[in-house]
């Protein structure tokens, strides 16, 4: 059963790639409600086109084998650095189900920090929390330096990394925001997760309308090579549902696994009315 714990524990892992999925998070993190009202696909920086809006929030059920093992939420809000830039601040967490709780909590939260014009991350935290098992990453990306200070459970290390690299959080949002949906299409990026740095390998399989909580939609149906353990989900082949709409929302991830398949669907934030 490891694996299941290890998919539920988010994308950000998920990732996306999704590490997508997932994340739960304390009700102070979550925007205002105006905020998360946001309509999506908009932003408000006139000189930035994206596909996720100011305020979105989407969350998801974490199911194996029909039984609910976690939920997951993903959130966008945009602001400004310290030095008045634009930036995303990314917040993802996983939480696993009261039921599967009993025998192994899950509580993952992390928090990406965006540059909105390159789109390259430049911090990420991220608090792992699975049974008895206790991490505390700290990344500190200097992209024109190559180099970023990683910070594992209070040892830190200058590693270098390679020009535009990602982080296990951002990738996600990468992705959807620039891979083409056009069947055959493919994307290699690299992600520095855990002191390393992973190719990671993105292609579209084909279109496919799928139908859920959202609705009957036309979607991408894609493919990501994830070479390491994610934040959300297990290494391996995992399959991302994208919409084809100007919104480009990832609303189903499916990962199999020796028995069955793990599978993430949204449940909220597009095409759907919020749970009370």
């Amino acid at each position: 059963m490891s694996w299941l714990y290890r998919l539920i524990s988010l994308p950000a892992r998920i990732s996306p790639i999704l590490c997508l999925l997932a994340a739960l998070l304390a009700v102070s993190m979550f925007p205002t409600r105006g905020a998360a009202e946001t309509s999506p696909g908009r932003t408000s920086s006139d000189s930035v086109s994206l596909p996720f809006s100011n305020g979105e929030r989407l969350a998801y059920d974490v199911t194996w084998l029909g039984m609910r093992a976690g939920i997951a939420t993903m959130v966008v809000q945009e602001g400004a650095d310290d030095r008045g830039k634009p930036q995303l601040t990314l917040r993802m967490t996983a939480r696993s189900s009261p039921t599967v709780t009993k025998f192994y909590p899950v509580d993952n939260r992390g928090v990406s920090q965006v540059d909105l014009e390159s789109f390259l991350p430049r911090h990420m935290t991220f608090a792992r929390r699975e049974g008895k098992r206790f991490n505390d990453f700290d990344y500190t990306f200097r992209h024109s330096e190559g180099l970023v200070t990683a910070v594992k459970d209070g040892k830190t290390d200058e590693l270098a990394i390679p020009p535009d690299v990602q982080d296990a959080m951002s990738c996600l949002y990468y992705v959807r925001k620039v891979l083409p949906f056009v069947p055959g299409a493919a994307l290699a990026l690299t992600v520095h997760h855990d002191k390393k740095n992973y190719k990671m390998d993105v292609r579209v399989e084909g279109l496919e309308t799928v139908e859920g909580p959202w609705g009957k939609r036309e979607t991408a149906r894609v493919v990501v090579i994830m070479p390491f353990q994610g934040i959300f989900l297990n290494e391996g082949n995992i399959r991302v549902w994208f919409t084809t709409d100007e919104h480009r929302v990832p609303v189903r991830m499916k990962a199999k696994v020796v028995i069955g398949s793990i599978v993430a669907e949204l449940t909220e934030g597009y095409g759907t009315v919020a749970r009370p």
